[in-house]
């Protein structure tokens, strides 16, 4: 089986019908019990309090903005190599997920900084990334609708997302490169996963709001994946 199996409208639609209800069953009971061990049963953190429970929402927002554009970037590729009219369809799909996703990480971020560094913003290597990343997600779902025919604005948004995965690699390694004010990430190795410098309390709810969050996130983009198919099946047939 190859992609090209997937990138028949038929075969989606199939798998859509499989993997819709698990990830709704797996959101239904993460996201509840992930926000009842953040906000009520986690301790409060020694230095942060309760500010610490942002991070909650944060660092998963964070993990999406970064994993829903690189699914876009294999899209993109997809798209440009093949012409797979599914991979155009999917970029249509993610990127405005992926740049919600974005925007509610900075916002986030803004909240925590405020009590951590006493400012909403300074422009940190890592914030200042991602708030690169921002502009990039926007500036792509623009190029969808920016020409007359829609095949035309999907190679121009699969051109534009492939271009904007380098700056993946500096958000990830920005706290590494550059002496910044974000701390870096507890979980950014296989080592550190397995030996967390976060405590047990703690790393708990954050990973189950990640595993809830980025399934809710999955669930829109199929849904919204499976409505753009349709539109552009109207299309074709002139309704």
């Amino acid at each position: 089986m190859n992609l090209s199996y997937f990138a028949n409208p038929a075969h989606f639609e199939k798998l859509a019908k499989v993997v819709l209800p698990l990830l709704s069953t797996l959101c239904i009971i993460l996201l509840p019990v992930g926000l009842v061990d953040a906000l009520i049963i986690s301790p409060p953190d020694y230095q942060q309090g309760d500010a610490v429970r942002i991070m909650y929402v944060h660092v998963p927002s964070a993990w999406l903005s970064m994993a829903i554009y690189a699914a876009c970037g294999i899209a993109a590729i997809i798209g440009i190599v093949w012409k797979h009219t599914l991979a155009e369809l999917f970029l249509r799909a993610a990127l405005p997920v992926g740049a919600a996703a974005t925007a509610l990480c900075l916002i986030t971020g803004m909240l925590w900084g405020k009590p951590m560094w006493g400012t909403w913003w300074v422009w940190d290597a890592r914030l200042t990334s991602v708030l690169v990343l921002m502009f990039i997600y926007i500036a792509t779902i623009a190029l969808l609708d920016a020409f007359d025919r829609p095949e035309q604005g999907g190679q121009a948004a699969a051109w534009m997302t492939v271009i904007g995965l380098v700056n993946l690699p500096i958000i990830k390694y920005s706290v590494e490169w550059w002496n910044t004010l974000h701390q870096p990430s507890s979980l950014s190795s296989l080592k550190r996963m397995m030996n967390p410098a976060m405590a047990g309390d703690m790393l708990r709810p954050l990973l189950v709001m990640t595993v809830g969050l980025t399934c809710l996130a999955a669930i829109i983009v199929i849904l919204r994946l499976k409505a753009e198919m349709l539109a552009r099946k109207k299309a074709v047939k002139g309704i």
